[in-house]
C-alpha cells in the first residue's frame, strides 16, 4: 500500500486503489454538476424538445429546425442588437476605466479619496435600487436634456463606467514604477504621451481582464434593457429570451437554440482573451 503524501494545504493525500477511486468519483460528480447543464442545453438545440422536462444529454434526431425557428421569430435582430451595444458599450466602458484609472493612481487632486470611494460604492448597491433613478435619468438625460428611452444608446451610457473595471485598471496602474514617469517627464514627454506610451502599454494584462468581465458584464444585462426598450425591436437577446420562453408556440428546442446562442458570443471572448486574462489574474495576485 502506498504511504499517504501531503498536499499544498497540509492534508494527507492518499495513494491507494481506494483513494485514487474517491477521487475520481469526485471528479466525475463536479463534471456533471457543472457541465451537465451546459451538455443539456448544446443537445437540446439540435433536438425536437417539446416538453421542458424532457432534455436530455443523449443525442437523439438531430435537427437545425430549432434555429431556423429561432430565426424566424427574429433572433438574429435581438443578436445584432446584443453585438451593437456590447460592442459600443465595451468600447467606452474600457476608455473610461483607463482614464479614470490613470487619474485616481498617477495624480493626486483635492477630493481624489471621496470620489474613490463614491466609485466603490456602487459595487455595493443592487441593481433593482438603481433602477427607477436610472429610468428616470435616461427619461431626461442631465444638461443636453434628450430622451434615451427606447433607443439602444441608453443601453450603451449606463455601462460606459464600471466601478469593477475602473478599479482594476487602477491598481494595474499603481504598480508602474513612477521612475519610468519620471525619466519620460526628463525627456520632455508629456502627461498624454506617457499615459499613451510608458502607463497603458504596461497594463495590457489589465485591459485583458476588464475586457473579458466587461463583455460579459454588458452581454447579460438583462434589467437595462428592460427599462430601456419600449418594442420588440430594440430588444437585446437576453431580453428576447424571455419573450421566447412564454409564448406558448414556441417549443422548449427553440428557447434551447436561442439560450445557446446567447451563451457561444461569451465563451468565444474568453478562449480568444483567454491568454491575457490569466496573465492579467496572475499579474494581480503576484503584486498582491
Amino acid at each position: 500500500m502506498s504511504a499517504p503524501t501531503e498536499t499544498a494545504l497540509g492534508l494527507t493525500e492518499s495513494r491507494s486503489a481506494t483513494g485514487r477511486a474517491l477521487k475520481v468519483l469526485t471528479y466525475l460528480l463536479v463534471l456533471v454538476v457543472f457541465a451537465g447543464p451546459l451538455l443539456a442545453l448544446l443537445v437540446s438545440a439540435f433536438n425536437h424538445v417539446k416538453d421542458p422536462t424532457q432534455l436530455s444529454v443523449i443525442p437523439s434526431d438531430p435537427t437545425v429546425d430549432n434555429f431556423t425557428v429561432a430565426f424566424d421569430q427574429g433572433v438574429l435582430t435581438y443578436l445584432l442588437n446584443s453585438f451593437f451595444v456590447v460592442g459600443f458599450g465595451l468600447l467606452l466602458q474600457v476608455a473610461v476605466s483607463v482614464l479614470a484609472g490613470y487619474a485616481l493612481a498617477r495624480k493626486r487632486f483635492r477630493g481624489m479619496t471621496l470620489a474613490f470611494v463614491a466609485i466603490l460604492a456602487t459595487l455595493m448597491l443592487p441593481e433593482e435600487i438603481l433602477a427607477i433613478p436610472l429610468s428616470v435619468v435616461l427619461a431626461d438625460l442631465p444638461v443636453v436634456h434628450v430622451n434615451l428611452i427606447g433607443s439602444l444608446a441608453g443601453m450603451i451610457v449606463p455601462v460606459g463606467a464600471w466601478a469593477f473595471s475602473i478599479l482594476v485598471m487602477t491598481e494595474f496602474m499603481k504598480e508602474v514604477p513612477r521612475e519610468l514617469e519620471e525619466a519620460a517627464r526628463i525627456d520632455g514627454a508629456g502627461d498624454l504621451r506617457i499615459f499613451a506610451q510608458i502607463i497603458l502599454p504596461m497594463c495590457k494584462p489589465a485591459l485583458g481582464v476588464i475586457g473579458v468581465f466587461g463583455f460579459t458584464m454588458i452581454w447579460d444585462q438583462y434589467l437595462l434593457p428592460l427599462l430601456v426598450a419600449t418594442d420588440s425591436s430594440s430588444y437585446t437577446l437576453p431580453l428576447a429570451l424571455r419573450t421566447l420562453r412564454i409564448d406558448p408556440l414556441v417549443t422548449p428546442g427553440v428557447v434551447m437554440a436561442a439560450s445557446l446562442l446567447a451563451l457561444l458570443p461569451s465563451v468565444i471572448v474568453f478562449l480568444f482573451f483567454q491568454r491575457s486574462f490569466v496573465h492579467g489574474l496572475s499579474s494581480g495576485a503576484l503584486k498582491g
